[in-house]
This record gives C-alpha cells, sequence and structure tokens, in this order.
C-alpha cells in the first residue's frame, strides 16, 4: 500500500495555509514554486481538496486558495480521503471460492456465508489506521512543526507569501 505523492503535496501545502489570515488567498503558482513541486500536479491535488470542502476557491485578481475549515477541523484522513478517495485500501476477491480441492456444488457455509477473514483483519487494519489519522490534525501538524523550526524560519515564510501577494499587486 502506497498513498500517491499528492497526499505529501497536499499536507505540506496546507501546513503553509494555516498562517494566512482568514479571507486571504494563496494561488497554487506560488505553492508550486515555494514547494518546488509541480504546479500542475498541484492544481489537480487542490481540486480534489476543494471538492472535499477543505480549502475554498477565493476568486479575483489576488484570487486563489484559503482553508474552508479551522485546521483544528482537518485531519490527515479527510486530506487523505479527499486526495485518495475512499475506496477500500484492501479489495477481496473471495478467491477461497476457486480453491480447486472444493466441491463448487457443496461448498459449506463456512466457505460462502461468511466473511472472509483474511479480508476481516485487512479491514480492521485499515479501520485502526483511519482511526489514527483521525486524531492527527492540520492544527496539531502546525504546532509539532512550530516547534522545531526556529521562530524566524516561520517568519520567513509567512513574510514571503506576503511578499508574492504584493509583488503581484503592485503594491
Amino acid at each position: 500500500m502506497q498513498f500517491s505523492i499528492g497526499v505529501e503535496y497536499a499536507l505540506h501545502c496546507l501546513l503553509y495555509m494555516v498562517d494566512i489570515p482568514s479571507g486571504k488567498s494563496v494561488g497554487i503558482k506560488d505553492l508550486a514554486k515555494y514547494q518546488g513541486v509541480s504546479e500542475t500536479y498541484l492544481s489537480k491535488v487542490y481540486t480534489k481538496l476543494r471538492k472535499a470542502y477543505i480549502v475554498k476557491s477565493i476568486p479575483g485578481v489576488n484570487g486563489g486558495y484559503g482553508l474552508a475549515r479551522n485546521p483544528e477541523d482537518i485531519s490527515f484522513w479527510d486530506i487523505v480521503e479527499a486526495v485518495e478517495g475512499s475506496s477500500p485500501l484492501f479489495q477481496c476477491a473471495e478467491i477461497r471460492q476457486n480453491e480447486i480441492l472444493l466441491d463448487k456444488d457443496n461448498l459449506p457455509d463456512t466457505h460462502t456465508k461468511c466473511p472472509c477473514l483474511i479480508k476481516v483483519v485487512m479491514l480492521e487494519a485499515e479501520e485502526q489506521m483511519r482511526q489514527y489519522l483521525r486524531t492527527k490534525t492540520l492544527a496539531w501538524l502546525h504546532e509539532q512543526v512550530k516547534k522545531k523550526l526556529p521562530d524566524e524560519h516561520s517568519k520567513a515564510t509567512i513574510e514571503w507569501f506576503k511578499n508574492v501577494k504584493s509583488r503581484k499587486s503592485g503594491s
């Protein structure tokens, strides 16, 4: 199992958006440039985040994206599900029904009526991962990163995005 790079792009870019004042926005081009990632791919990721109401589109000359919810209300799982979709990670094909030694016309109930034990275990593991990722929010991530980075870096990041906006608007 592997999440796409889109999940990482989303988490990193959303992290920077936490410090953007309400009503302000940041453009995909600026986020992509700051992170050194593909603008085209990031744009596709943000379309998914918008549809999941994690970000909102802010129209206008200096438009872009802003957070649609409070960082406390955006979990890692919300982001994963927005980017990857909601299909189960494990897909059971019921291959136990194909076992060569089974009499296909006279299969025992233990093979046909009960769920496959492999499927049960895999879905339980998936649910534990979902539950854990629901406990980690964008606000939590922001706080953890803030503790690890020097204050100068956080201030420089905020200033970088602010200056990009002022250069665009000619201020």
